[in-house]
């Protein structure tokens, strides 16, 4: 299983590298740990996107709605429409367990053709070139208390109905975990949320801060700011706050605390990083090749531990740099496009 470029992941950048390679000519897979954009389909059921249609859209296939804020239930559906639209070559659930480099071949005109090995659940691939674009969803940051293990935890918040009635506490003030405490609290569920600062995010969705601040403001949803979660029992929590140690009645611990990308992966691979704590990947800012001839990096995994700086809107480019210096070295090497 031969492609001149393999893309290791199946998010809204991955697609965007997919097209550019098609319109060049350019044979290519993609291969996709879950379903198409995993990461979009585990959000919260009901989220809004703080960008515009427009700012989502790849491809120069319009993103249609009729809402100022497209849902996830749009982009979904949107980015299943890019990908019958030009016909994509993609494989899911097959995640990519390894990566090695091989010798090139003595012929240079076509040393671009066999330069590494992937090897996933599923089979075995050779590729000359590689774009990971694995984005930042799949590691969450953990509390490190005792019971974060329980059942009653977890890391991912999708919808409210299943909390309904329930003693909910909520970890964290950023959207997801906003979203998640008024949601539930709508729902009929005695929320609580544990603040490590002493205020609601400040990048929560400016439609949406005010009402969570009203809400803890007027004592619905009881909030704990300064305060981390010191352990979680199968019936209660203990909170370290500025008070002291509070013990308080609990049914589920939604633990929206963050994610971070795969930078092992990267790691193990080869690929430099920074020594600093935000641990970027060493790119070309022209190209995005990574310090391994070949290996090329788009979107959000561009940031390292800095998530906050890439998103869909602004590392589209990303597709057209890469595909463009593929090309230039394929043509330069004396392969026929």
């Amino acid at each position: 299983m031969h492609y001149t470029i393999i893309i290791i992941g199946g998010g809204p950048i991955g697609l965007a590298c997919a097209i550019e390679a098609k319109k060049a000519g350019i044979d290519y897979v993609i291969l996709e740990k879950g379903c198409l954009v995993n990461s979009l389909h585990n959000y919260p059921a009901n989220m809004t996107f703080f960008s515009t249609s427009q700012k989502l859209e790849i491809g120069g296939v319009p993103f249609v709605t009729n809402n100022a804020k497209p849902t996830r239930v749009e982009a979904l559906e949107y980015y299943r429409r890019v990908l019958t639209s030009y016909q994509l070559n993609i494989h899911l659930f097959e995640r990519v367990e390894s990566v090695k480099s091989m010798p090139l071949p003595g012929n240079g005109t076509i040393q671009t053709e066999s330069r590494f090995a992937v090897a996933t659940n599923k089979t075995n691939y050779t590729a000359g070139q590689l774009i990971i674009a694995t984005g930042f969803y799949d590691i969450p940051y953990l509390l490190n208390v005792p019971g974060e293990n329980l059942p009653k935890v977890t890391h991912y918040y999708k919808e409210p109905h299943f909390y309904a009635f329930q003693k909910v506490m909520v970890v964290g003030s950023q959207n997801s975990s906003v979203d998640a405490a008024l949601e539930t609290w709508r729902k009929g569920a005695d929320v609580t949320m544990v603040i490590r600062k002493g205020e609601i995010g400040p990048r929560v969705k400016y439609w949406v801060r005010p009402d969570i601040i009203n809400r803890i403001e007027e004592g619905s949803i009881k909030a704990f700011y300064n305060s981390t979660i010191r352990e979680i029992r199968q019936q209660e929590v203990e909170i370290e706050t500025p008070r002291g140690v509070i013990t308080i009645e609990n049914d589920w611990v939604i633990a929206t605390t963050g994610y971070q990308p795969n930078l092992d992966f990267l790691r193990k691979i080869g690929v430099q990083l920074s020594p600093d704590s935000i641990m970027a990947p060493r790119i070309d800012d022209q190209t995005h090749e990574t310090n391994i001839q070949g290996i090329y990096l788009a979107g959000v995994i561009c940031g390292g531990m800095n998530t906050h700086r890439l998103f869909i809107e602004n590392s589209r480019d990303h597709a057209e740099k890469i595909i463009k210096n593929i090309k230039y070295n394929l043509i330069n090497s004396g392969i026929n496009l």
